[in-house]
């Protein structure tokens, strides 16, 4: 097993943060379409706007356990950067690959949102195809 040094899991930082501020505003931006949603809704309830509305709920589902995900992996190299701190070199080593790990299932995750993004997407389109 190669040696890591404190600045390897310390590139993974800026990586990490840019991630989470990327799935915080994708969050900001579902919330604010959702109550726009249901206050149409409210207004005239209509079977898109509720299926809209339920597609949302899951992606907000998906983009919470991506930030979950994303946190744990930041977490984790914070971990390792102590442990390697206090020459843990070995323990910390895997917990960097663990971090690396969580980080992958968060961006595995997000690939998951971005599928269901796109679908909903595409049904707007087929949608206005079918009013031409």
């Amino acid at each position: 097993m190669n040696d890591i040094t404190l600045t390897t899991p310390g590139l993974l930082f800026s990586a990490i943060s840019l991630l989470l501020l990327a799935y915080t505003n994708r969050f900001l931006a579902l919330a604010a379409l959702i109550r726009k949603l249901h206050a149409e809704y409210q207004l005239n309830p209509d079977k898109l706007v509720l299926y809209q509305i339920k597609n949302l709920r899951k992606r907000v589902q998906l983009i919470k356990s991506m930030q979950i995900w994303g946190v744990a992996s930041l977490f984790l190299c914070v971990l390792c950067m102590f442990l390697i701190f206090s020459e843990n070199q070995v323990i910390g080593t895997w917990i960097f690959g663990l971090g690396l790990l969580l980080l992958l299932v968060s961006l595995g995750i997000s690939i998951k949102e971005i599928q269901i993004s796109v679908k909903a997407l595409n049904m707007h389109l087929k949608n206005m195809d079918q009013d031409e």
